[in-house]
């Protein structure tokens, strides 16, 4: 009784830190988080072109060219899915200190979208590394339904 009762708490105790690990690597980094909720405010109260602009601003090595195209895409997209109904938090992940990527499904009338965010802090502050956004969230969710990933 007593072998079972102590490899029950063992049993227990592993499972509790995989799950405190587990949070710990989806911990939001508060500079990181503000630059996104202060991106999202823009998106909604102004328009997906200065919001763009704002998240652009953080790194100053990304070419007006490719900014200008981006910002044309998302606009014509976001006329096409309707009205902004708000975000939901899809995943954060963290592969370093130094490196995170975030991701949002950005609710519309006709349809979600997913912005994706990656973050890079080189020294003191945290920069944009990679912006996307694309339509493709259902596909991927209809995906992982499929047979051959049921074991």
């Amino acid at each position: 009784m007593k072998y079972v009762l102590t490899l029950l708490s063992l049993i227990i105790f592993s499972c509790s830190n995989t799950t405190s690990e587990a949070k710990s690597d989806a911990k939001t980094e508060p500079e990181v988080q503000k630059i996104v909720d202060n991106f999202f405010s823009k998106y909604k109260d102004s328009s997906p072109s200065d919001a763009i602009d704002y998240i652009f601003g953080t790194n100053k090595s990304f070419m007006p060219e490719q900014i200008a195209e981006l910002k044309n895409k998302l606009t014509t997209t976001t006329l096409a899915v309707g009205a902004f109904n708000g975000t939901e938090q899809i995943t954060i992940k963290r592969t370093s200190p130094s490196l995170v990527f975030y991701s949002y499904l950005v609710k519309h009338d006709k349809q979600p979208l997913r912005f994706t965010f990656i973050f890079y802090k080189p020294k003191e502050q945290w920069i944009l590394y990679k912006f996307k956004f694309d339509d493709q969230v259902d596909t991927e969710l209809e995906e992982s339904g499929r047979i051959y990933f049921i074991k």
